[in-house]
């Protein structure tokens, strides 16, 4: 019996194929996105996923400032933030953050679904967050993703 024909398929560096996707996280719930975002930076869509190495594809996130929280999460949720001094803990609402900073709340929700190790940090740079509409991605053509 031929054994070489049911072999699990590995990724390999020369066989993976990078995919752009684009999503518009306008009325969007933030943690069931960057759920949907965090497997595709990881490649856990594709059938050739492998956990010790990178295939996952590119994620361009527009409108960062329209995405919405459930129940009473924008008043009541914390960031927490160290400045590396003594008694150098910071806290910000999320709504605060939405106003200052859109970008990091989607930024912060897909880093911490990641991997703590260099491979989690490779498959982060692969994420683009904007707070408008606009990107300069377009020459990518990237393929709008539905979640």
């Amino acid at each position: 019996m031929n054994t070489n024909s049911y072999k699990t398929q590995v990724a390999k560096p020369s066989t993976v194929e990078r995919k752009w996707h684009i999503i518009d996280a306008e009325g969007l719930v933030v943690g069931r996105m960057c759920t949907k975002i965090a497997s595709v930076l990881r490649g856990k869509h594709k059938p050739d996923f492998t956990p010790h190495f990178d295939n996952g594809d590119y994620v361009i996130v527009i409108n960062a400032d329209k995405v919405r929280f459930t129940g009473l999460k924008m008043d009541q949720k914390t960031y927490l933030r160290h400045t590396g001094y003594p008694g150098g803990q910071r806290a910000t609402k999320a709504k605060e953050l939405l106003e200052k900073k859109p970008i990091a709340i989607v930024e912060t929700a897909v880093k911490g679904m990641l991997p703590k190790t260099k491979l989690g940090r490779a498959q982060y740079k692969k994420l683009f967050v904007y707070a408008g509409s606009e990107h300069p991605h377009t020459a990518q053509q990237p393929a709008t993703l539905e979640i």
